[in-house]
Order: structure tokens, then C-alpha cells, then sequence
């Protein structure tokens, strides 16, 4: 067992917490103003704007994997205008398997934050505009310090779920070893082969995390709650 380890390739595990990383902090710039205009906006589109975030949780992964491999692709306008002036190829490489995956792991941060400003004291933003505080500065300065549970887990949750992409990820990048062979594509190839062995010991360390990742989340938020009297 030791020396099996011992000559195991880690590379798809670096690149898939790389991606997770990358993909984790874009989610997140993206979608603090978003969640934020969802949880107070009053606008008759707010459930479709909810609906289309949503969506990525119950499309199976090969529906949307073939879409983002077809807008992607140099058959299409995006696909077609990256590649000619940046030079940028986005399908079976690193750059669009963080595109696909940011479209996939969407709601897993956007839910949470939209959950958490919408379960704050009003009064206190309320008590923010009153003073003068602008918008961006009652979300920087009230919102964001008084939703730390949620954040927490909108960002452990949403690395979390890209560490453990499967079916979207491979149909946009492939299995190209250092570029987009990552951890969940690595286990499907050692079945194809009937390599059992290394199988389970992929599988063993993505439960691990998996496990690891939760069980911060729940003692994480524990004790916030408990601090902020929750």
C-alpha cells in the first residue's frame, strides 16, 4: 500500500484544487453583487434571475457541458473571437475548464450569500443608509462583516463542489494530463482500465476531503453562530 502511494501521480488532485481555487475566487467577485441585488431587489424578474442561477443544480452536467462546449468551441462567435485576437483556446484547456466550471458551481455561491443578506437585521442597513452610507459601503462595511456563517460556506461549499466536478469538466477539457486531467476524470479513466487499486485510493482521498470540507463547515459555522448569539 505504502509503496503504491509511494508511485502514484498526485498531479489531477494540484490541478483539481488549482481549479477549485481559481474558480472559487472568480465565483465570488462575480456573485457577492449579484447575491446582493437578489436579496433586496423588489423587481417582478427576481424569480427569473433565481431560476437561471439555480439552474445549473438540476440540468444534468452532460446538458450543460455540451452547451459550454459548443459556445465555447471555434465554431462559435465566443469561441471563434478568443482564440483569433487573444489567442486564447477555451475548449480542452485550463482556461475553459474555469469557465465551465464557474457556470456549474454558480448557485453554490450565490445561494448562500442571498440567504445570508436576506436573514440580516434590516434595521441595520436601514441605520447604514440613514447615515449616508452608500450602497457599496453598507454591503462592504454592514452586510458582508454580519453574514460570515453563509460566506463561509459559500466559499468552502463552492470549492468543494469544483473539487468534485466530473461530467462538465470532462466534456469541456478533456483528460490532457497536467491540463485538464483532474482528480474525478483520473478515477473514471482507472475503471475504463480495470485499475481498481488506484481507483480506491483516489476515491478514498476524495471522500477524505469531502468529509474534511463539511465537518469545517459545520464546526466553522458553530461557532459563529454561537458568537453572534445565533
Amino acid at each position: 500500500m505504502i509503496e503504491m502511494l509511494t508511485n502514484m501521480e498526485f498531479t489531477p488532485f494540484l490541478l483539481s484544487f488549482k481549479l477549485a481555487f481559481v474558480t472559487t475566487v472568480i465565483l465570488f467577485i462575480l456573485s457577492l453583487p449579484l447575491a446582493w441585488y437578489l436579496s433586496q431587489t423588489r423587481s417582478k424578474m427576481k424569480p427569473v434571475l433565481e431560476a437561471i442561477t439555480a439552474l445549473p443544480i438540476v440540468l444534468p452536467p452532460s446538458v450543460l457541458g455540451f452547451y459550454l462546449l459548443w459556445a465555447l468551441s471555434y465554431n462559435s462567435p465566443v469561441g471563434a473571437f478568443f482564440e483569433e485576437v487573444f489567442g486564447v483556446k477555451l475548449v480542452f484547456s485550463f482556461t475553459g475548464l474555469v469557465i465551465a466550471s464557474c457556470f456549474y458551481s454558480l448557485p453554490f455561491m450565490v445561494q448562500p450569500l442571498q440567504s445570508g443578506f436576506e436573514n440580516i437585521n434590516k434595521n441595520m442597513l436601514e441605520a447604514s443608509y440613514i447615515s449616508g452610507k452608500s450602497k457599496l459601503v453598507t454591503l462592504f462595511k454592514v452586510a458582508l462583516p454580519n453574514i460570515k456563517p453563509s460566506l463561509i460556506t459559500a466559499l468552502i461549499i463552492t470549492f468543494a463542489h469544483t473539487v468534485g466536478e466530473f461530467g462538465v469538466v470532462l466534456m469541456v477539457g478533456g483528460s490532457i494530463p497536467g491540463e485538464t486531467k483532474v482528480a474525478s476524470v483520473a478515477i473514471y479513466e482507472m475503471v475504463e482500465i480495470l485499475d481498481y487499486s488506484s481507483a480506491h485510493i483516489y476515491s478514498a482521498i476524495m471522500i477524505l476531503i469531502s468529509f474534511v470540507v463539511l465537518l469545517s463547515v459545520y464546526i466553522t459555522n458553530g461557532r459563529l453562530n454561537k458568537k453572534f448569539g445565533i
